[in-house]
């Protein structure tokens, strides 16, 4: 199950954390509230480890990208960013949309989708965790999908796969609709993702 996840208050986003207090969870929750305060984009894992009071060699040991501290901080620490990246990428461009919806779902199936149902919900109750995902997907997933395709429109591209991606989430975990929500992983992504493939490569209208 997932770290809780507790929604940032602004009027403790500053000043060290209290000394004696377990180092990463001083850290998780100083990551929380630095990439709330300055965006995903724009903090580091140095920057963590001044809010936290610690060294940023203890921010790695825990953490050693900041991918994978931001997975931890929103309570989903078993997923890796860039592993789902690097399967995802690990193929033919032609069938890359395919892979992608596989990979996401697979990594939430992992416990019937019960992750997805406790963490979606607790990031969409907090506005400065709602506007943070965006960040994270964007950066963290979708920015190197873009990358290794070189499709022109990246940023309407990436926003057409993520609102196909979060309506499977949706309907797959949170409103379960089946056989929608029934399917195996691999069975969805022979379905979906053709939609997702169209939005990675294929043409779109003109504006």
């Amino acid at each position: 199950m997932p770290d809780k996840i507790v929604p940032v208050n602004a009027s403790s986003r500053r000043g060290r954390r209290p000394a004696g207090q377990d180092a990463r969870a001083d850290i998780l929750a100083a990551a929380l509230e630095e990439f709330v305060d300055r965006g995903y984009e724009a903090s580091s894992l140095r920057s963590v480890a001044r809010r936290a009071g610690v060294d940023p060699g203890t921010v790695r040991h825990w953490f050693p990208d900041k991918p994978r501290l931001l997975t931890a901080a929103l309570g989903v620490s078993g997923i890796e960013p860039d592993k789902v990246v690097e399967r995802v990428t690990a193929g033919p461009v032609e069938t890359l949309g395919e892979r992608l919806l596989e990979a996401v779902v697979g990594m939430w199936d992992f416990d019937g989708g019960d992750t997805v149902r406790v963490v979606i919900p607790a990031i969409m109750s907090d506005a400065g965790l709602r506007s943070l995902l965006p960040q994270f997907i964007g950066a963290a997933i979708m920015a190197p999908v873009m990358r290794a395709i070189d499709a022109p429109d990246a940023p309407l591209r990436t926003a057409l796969v993520a609102s196909q991606l979060s309506g499977v989430l949706l309907t797959r975990y949170l409103i379960p609709l089946d056989p929608l929500a029934s399917l195996a992983p691999d069975q969805v992504a022979r379905l979906v993702g053709p939609t997702i493939q169209h939005y990675l490569t294929g043409p779109l209208p003109a504006p």
